[in-house]
């Protein structure tokens, strides 16, 4: 199975923030019945689109070890150039709660959330039968706080779906989300709780239809499987693909099953393309997107 490169040049890999919106059905040719549906939840209209802005103070605390890419203290450095640049005067900032066991478990299965909530570096020894299983090792390391971690990127995604749905808000911004590629019962790609799709689960109870936009150079296959057989969320990712770079996953062919088929939709990337090649490919592509699914809430990653 591919692995993600542990020493590459950052324009070679990232894990971007999560940003959520609320969009009016009518903007894209939604029915009356569809605007006035008691169980739907759609932003009211506004003059000026409201912004919120998601992150715990203590999630950039952790670390995953010396020559691992992932680094969370850079969560700070973004946070100081928020304030920097005085973008905090434009949106709403809050530090959410950390997520819960409850809140967890309505995406990833119990035995796989005891071992993230037992596991440490102390206690490794004690669990390493189960590393395979949990898929845990170079990529997703054991570390100090690594449930902590977990609970509080995964707690903003599920509150900024939660403002979005009591209206409260147009755009809410987790810059220390989007681990995309976390399963139900498994670790990947550095992601071990996969917030984006607690966060459309979230969105779900309020929201006929959620749209997955992936712009990550990595496939979002995490979202995709979780929702590969439902048209209630449409998956979308732009990434590398040459069937070896990690994780391996999203051909064009992958478009879901079931009631989810072509609700998955997947643009493999050669190396090479740049910004206007880019820009025109997602406009073209979105532009249909947005047309036929026309969704009330978008998850950009």
């Amino acid at each position: 199975m591919p692995r993600k490169a542990q020493h590459t040049d950052e324009g070679e890999w990232s894990r971007g923030e999560t940003t959520y919106s609320s969009r009016h059905s009518q903007d894209f040719g939604g029915t009356e019945e569809e605007d006035t549906h008691p169980s739907y939840r759609l932003a009211p209209r506004h003059s000026k689109t409201r912004v919120q802005y998601f992150q715990h103070p203590d999630v950039a605390n952790f670390h995953y070890g010396e020559r691992h890419p992932m680094k969370p203290h850079r969560l700070a450095l973004t946070a100081h150039l928020v304030l920097g640049y005085g973008l905090h005067h434009h949106m709403d900032m809050f530090a959410p709660r950390e997520a819960t066991r409850e809140e967890l478990e309505t995406f990833h299965a119990p035995d796989y959330l005891d071992f993230l909530s037992r596991v440490s570096p102390t206690t490794a020894s004690t669990f390493s039968s189960s590393y395979s299983r949990y898929n845990i090792g170079d990529d997703c390391p054991i570390f100090d706080g690594m449930y902590d971690f977990c609970r509080l990127y995964a707690g903003s995604s599920i509150e900024a779906a939660r403002r979005l749905n009591a209206s409260s808000t147009d755009v809410a911004i987790n810059w220390s989300g989007g681990l995309h590629h976390a399963k139900k019962a498994e670790a990947s790609g550095f992601c071990y709780v996969n917030d984006i799709v607690l966060a459309a689960l979230e969105l779900l109870r309020y929201h006929p239809r959620v749209l997955y936009v992936d712009i990550d150079i990595h496939h979002g296959d995490g979202v995709q499987e979780a929702f590969f057989t439902t048209d209630r969320v449409m998956t979308v990712s732009f990434h590398k693909y040459n069937g070896d770079f990690f994780p391996g996953t999203g051909p064009m062919s992958e478009v879901g099953l079931g009631d989810g088929e072509h609700y998955a939709l997947n643009i493999p990337l050669d190396d090479g393309v740049d910004d206007a090649q880019y820009v025109y490919l997602f406009k073209s592509v979105m532009e249909g997107v947005m047309q036929s699914y026309r969704p009330s809430a978008i998850i950009l990653q």
